[in-house]
């Protein structure tokens, strides 16, 4: 059976409370063989870390604070998230954490400093950054530039962007792009983007579950079994076989990731 990880899933989510047994069982079904969870607040650090430690040969943690969840208050949050990432030995990485300027710059500044201070951590603990980005690439790229020399790698979760905006995240050494259900959609120019601009070792796989379905889902609750559609459509893309993009993208996650496979 063809094995892969889905490199970020929100499985600790109220959204599976009811059935969380039942979708574990089908993503080791259809071949995950592991599955990333990330937090994006102070309670969710806590809900991450008990979801791994309920099934911990399938889902590794990762905590940090989200920027559409920075507020005034970011540093006493970021106080207290900090030493459970030193208390966690089983963390994997720090996220998710980034920019996010889509719906509002109210907390601008915050974000700024929140991401960076989360940035030097990850430098500091050599453990890499689960990124998200929206509507401000530029302000976080002027922030990963000032560590170049100095990250750790990680992941640019959920990317819809260009071929420009593609090769300017892969110029940071050892990060690579996070791809989800977004690249099945009919208008997705994800299709032609990513083998013009993207080595296929530059990729992981991702559902953001429960969020962003891949069709023919789209609509409905995302789970972590439904990678397997996103990477039939990198297979596709690229003109390889389901093996190898499975093969390709979970070796990629280890590497970045530091997991024995």
């Amino acid at each position: 059976m063809i094995r892969f990880i889905d490199t970020h899933c929100h499985l600790d989510g109220e959204e599976f409370r009811d059935d969380l047994p039942q979708v574990v069982a089908r993503a080791r079904e259809a071949g995950l063989e592991r599955v990333f969870i990330p937090a994006i607040d102070e309670k969710t650090c806590g809900s991450v870390l008990a979801l791994c430690r309920q099934y911990p040969d399938f889902c590794l943690p990762m905590l940090g604070l989200h920027p559409e969840e920075v507020r005034a208050d970011w540093q006493q949050v970021l106080n207290r998230i900090r030493p459970l990432i030193a208390a966690s030995p089983q963390v994997i990485a720090i996220g998710e954490v980034g920019l996010d300027f889509y719906w509002s710059r109210e907390f601008e500044q915050q974000q700024l400093q929140a991401f960076e201070q989360q940035v030097s951590w990850s430098v500091e603990l050599r453990l890499p950054l689960m990124i998200h980005c929206r509507k401000a690439q530029n302000e976080l790229v002027a922030i990963l530039r000032r560590y170049r020399d100095r990250l750790p790698g990680g992941v640019f979760h959920c990317f819809t962007g260009n071929e420009t905006e593609a090769r300017q995240l892969l110029e940071f050494d050892n990060f690579v792009l996070g791809i989800g259900g977004v690249s099945t959609f009919k208008k997705s120019h994800l299709p032609e983007v990513l083998p013009a601009a993207v080595p296929l070792s530059r990729i992981v796989l991702e559902t953001d579950a429960p969020y962003m379905a891949p069709v023919p889902y789209r609509g409905k609750r995302n789970e972590p079994a439904f990678v397997r559609e996103v990477l039939l459509r990198l297979a596709e893309a690229y003109g390889v076989t389901p093996d190898e993009v499975a093969q390709t993208t979970t070796e990629t996650a280890c590497r970045v990731f530091h997991i024995k496979q």
